[in-house]
């Protein structure tokens, strides 16, 4: 039976860490990490995310301000809003929460928000020196996949890597994250042929694909490592994942659960972020 890769414990170490650095450099600096929330409209998720994310900041000493516009807010405006976060020394993260009105390009929005303030990790400066091997604001889903991986202690090199999901969020950067660390990565998702005989070479899978149990134990590598990124919400049952989890469990040597796996670590790496983000322009390093 696997080990459980316990998202809430590491998440609270990261926490932790972050709580001391922030305590450190109002000691030594005089110097308040900033964070700006930008929340469009009214979608209950985003505002369960957002309220998560400021009591987060609460707790480890980040400044967080929330800035709550209309749903009808035009792009224009936001995109101002944006200039004017970039504009202000104080603020040393932005973060947009998506998704966004569909009258507003997210894509426009994304790449107005400095890089040096990017703690999403999402600006294609930093996704472009992700790619080439360059330090950057990493994205914090795939950050926190890649911090719960450490906690097994696997020795990533050499490694099968099945990514199951190609999304820009999660799929994508994590594949990248994945070579940084010497592992033969291969990239799947929902129209892959021959998908079970992919995930069954899998020393680490991870399950990005967003369809609830979609990922049968019965593929899983036997001692495979299992990060299950997932989140659905399934009528009578309640949240699950993209991997069938009992199952699962009993092949794979570590598996995350859902929830209380990857989702409490995307919190804890964006503060993380913001935290690096307040260092560097103190250093005037930028990104």
């Amino acid at each position: 039976m696997a080990e459980i890769i316990d998202g809430k414990a590491v998440a609270r170490e990261v926490r932790e860490a972050v709580k001391n650095e922030v305590e450190k450099l109002g000691r030594e600096r005089g110097l308040v990490p900033g964070l700006s929330v930008v929340l469009v409209g009214e979608d209950p998720a985003s505002q369960v995310y957002v309220r998560n994310k400021g009591k987060a900041c609460e707790k480890t000493g980040i400044r967080s301000v929330q800035h709550t516009l209309p749903e009808d807010t035009t792009q224009e405006r936001l995109l101002g809003l944006i200039e004017e976060l970039n504009n202000d020394p104080s603020v040393h993260g932005i973060l947009v929460q998506l998704p966004l009105p569909p009258h507003i390009d997210e894509h426009s929005v994304i790449e107005a928000i400095s890089p040096e303030k990017d703690v999403d990790g999402f600006h294609p400066f930093n996704v472009g020196r992700l790619v080439v091997g360059r330090p950057a604001f990493r994205p914090c889903t795939p950050a926190g996949i890649m911090r719960l991986l450490d906690s097994t202690g696997i020795d990533l090199t050499g490694k099968e890597a099945v990514v199951v999901g190609r999304s820009n969020i999660v799929g994508k950067p994590v594949a990248f994250m994945l070579l940084e660390r010497n592992s033969t990565v291969t990239i799947c998702h929902s129209r892959t042929e021959d998908l079970p005989e992919k995930i069954a070479r899998a020393d680490v899978l991870i399950g990005a694909v967003g369809r609830p149990e979609m990922i049968k134990g019965e593929w899983i590598k036997p001692g495979a490592v299992v990060v299950d990124v997932g989140i659905n919400r399934v009528p009578e049952r309640g949240l699950v994942g993209d991997v069938e989890f009992e199952s699962a469990a009993r092949r794979a040597s570590w598996i995350t659960p859902v929830p209380g796996g990857v989702g409490p670590m995307t919190i804890a790496m964006l503060l993380r972020n913001t935290v690096e983000a307040a260092k560097r322009a103190a250093d005037g390093s930028g990104a």
